[in-house]
């Protein structure tokens, strides 16, 4: 064989190998870096209506996307950017999500409210939303120092029937005020 048939086989055997390496499933870290454009950076988002992601329970965000992905879960996005990911790619960007450490927002709150929250949350949430709101093993997703708006949003999304309350949650909120309800919103906001 002359030497520039075997320079060919060689580099052309090179460059299959690249292409093959080029066409490898994405990593866990590449799907959850995806999520970047609106929950922020590791999953902290700096957005008020979209919340921070980081720490919750894979458990948790593979059932929030299986959810949008069949439309069980009311959204104007996430629907259909879930429907975008198999189910394994989803497990795998849920895996580096739940690695990332709690995002802590900094935004203004009325000291009052979260006072009157703080209240409320210990008659009516702490059950479900133990350590302030900040555990992911909880199965309640990660409430702790989420931004204002997107508390309120999401309960709202509850009140109205576009997002399924739990039932103890329905028993809990149909007891409580809107102000109560704002409240308690104030203090899952504040903490740090």
């Amino acid at each position: 064989m002359s030497l520039t048939k075997t320079v060919a086989i060689v580099l052309g055997s090179s460059l299959m190998l690249g292409a093959t390496s080029l066409s490898a499933a994405p990593t866990g870290q590449m799907l959850a870096d995806t999520c970047a454009g609106c929950h922020g950076t590791d999953g902290g988002s700096t957005g008020p209506a979209t919340p921070s992601i980081a720490g919750n329970a894979a458990y948790y965000i593979v059932e929030a996307m299986n959810a949008y992905k069949s439309g069980d879960r009311h959204s104007t996005i996430m629907g259909r950017i879930a429907k975008g990911y198999s189910d394994d790619e989803i497990e795998a960007m849920a895996e580096v999500i739940a690695s990332w450490p709690l995002h802590k927002t900094d935004q203004q709150v009325d000291a009052d409210k979260v006072a009157m929250g703080s209240e409320v949350y210990e008659d009516a949430c702490v059950k479900c939303h133990d350590e302030k709101g900040s555990l992911a093993d909880d199965e309640a997703g990660i409430l702790y120092s989420q931004w204002l708006p997107y508390l309120t949003y999401s309960i709202e999304d509850f009140k109205a029937g576009h997002r399924e309350m739990p039932k103890k949650m329905k028993k809990a909120v149909e007891k409580l005020s809107d102000e109560q309800i704002d409240a308690v919103n104030h203090f899952f906001a504040s903490q740090k």
